[in-house]
């Protein structure tokens, strides 16, 4: 429970379905260490979600016994496309589908909303924030690392010296959308495959639910004739994967391969433009068994080609809490803000001169 002395920030991380938050005290302590779901209400349009995402704060204020006038800001994470101020993006997103969201400013409206500073993040930034600041704790502020995370797409963020790494519109870190090499990734006969976005042969292509429905699959599935799977609804059939793939099937195992492949591929390339300190994986494979999620992570690593020297001090982990890492993320970089080190959009304050 809070202590009624101690100022507070609270994460609101924004999902398809329901909102989860967090309570974070200045001490650098969190009062929540289980889910803390509400609907999200982002199907009812701007108004009704960002009325939801004030009772979501509310909700977790009451469950931990804090006062609202203990709260000095507050971390906002959504999925993407949005610019790093918060604002959706003009061509909408798979979240944001209706008109009334394109180009809305969704961290403003909570500001106003809630009468607090709101710090912006997107999802997958707010979950590599987490994973950065768990893995490196008290030597966060030393240190740079990579997630990404696996879901209905390839998400991910880039950290340096414990900050997210944003760029000029807000798409640093959309790791997803990287071009991977190809050749020796793909079995005979696979074709390219093809990302939502437009592009052929990026990471989100083979690493995401989205690439094992639309590419991964359907070619998997003419070389396993009659798998069971093959007489399931496509979507259904793509969600299934990852059981039959700790069940230790054959066809799930190459499939999971390809997708450790591609990520070991995606971070080859980073660690010859970043050079990070660390490589956080997250996504469905974190919520597997042990055993599973460490092989996955183990033919990521194998996959990952790195010089002798960086191989002496890389090292490659799994986001920890995957279900809480955006709230708690969002959280984190409140606090950033409450100390001076970042702006309300999370961009790092520029020092005076």
């Amino acid at each position: 429970m809070a202590n009624s002395d101690i100022p507070v920030v609270v994460g609101l991380d924004n999902g398809g379905h329901s909102n989860n938050a967090t309570v974070l005290d200045v001490t650098g302590r969190f009062l929540v260490d289980t889910l803390v779901e509400t609907p999200c209400q982002v199907l009812e349009g701007p108004e009704a979600a960002v009325e939801a995402l004030a009772q979501a704060m509310q909700k977790v204020l009451d469950q931990t016994g804090t006062r609202r006038d203990q709260v000095r800001a507050v971390g906002l994470d959504t999925p993407g496309p949005a610019s790093a101020t918060g604002v959706i993006s003009s061509r909408g997103s798979t979240n944001f589908s209706q008109p009334a969201w394109r180009g809305y400013d969704i961290r403003s409206a909570l500001e106003r909303r809630l009468g607090l500073p709101v710090v912006y993040h997107n999802d997958g930034n707010a979950a590599a924030l987490y994973a950065h600041h768990t893995f490196f704790g008290d030597d966060a502020g030393h240190r740079s690392s990579v997630s990404a995370i696996v879901g209905t797409g390839l998400g991910g963020g880039v950290i340096e010296r414990g900050q997210v790494v944003t760029g000029t519109a807000g798409m640093a870190g959309e790791l997803g959308h990287v071009h991977i090499p190809m050749f020796g990734l793909l079995a005979e006969g696979q074709r390219t495959p093809l990302c939502n976005c437009g592009f052929a042969g990026d990471a989100e292509s083979v690493a995401s639910l989205t690439g094992i429905r639309r590419n991964l699959l359907p070619y998997w599935l003419t070389r396993f004739v009659g798998h069971p799977l093959g007489e399931l609804e496509p979507g259904e059939a793509a969600r299934r994967v990852r059981s039959y793939g700790v069940d230790g099937d054959p066809m799930a195992i190459r499939i999971f391969e390809q997708q450790a492949m591609a990520l070991g591929r995606l971070f080859t390339i980073v660690a010859n433009v970043i050079d990070p300190d660390a490589y956080f994986v997250g996504g469905g494979v974190v919520e597997a068994p042990p055993q599973f999620r460490e092989w996955f992570l183990a033919t990521v690593r194998a996959h990952t080609t790195l010089r002798v020297e960086q191989e002496e001090r890389a090292r490659f982990a799994l986001v920890p809490d995957l279900d809480m890492a955006g709230a708690r993320g969002s959280a984190i970089a409140a606090l950033a803000f409450l100390n001076g080190d970042t702006t309300p959009t999370g961009g790092r304050r520029e020092s005076s001169r």
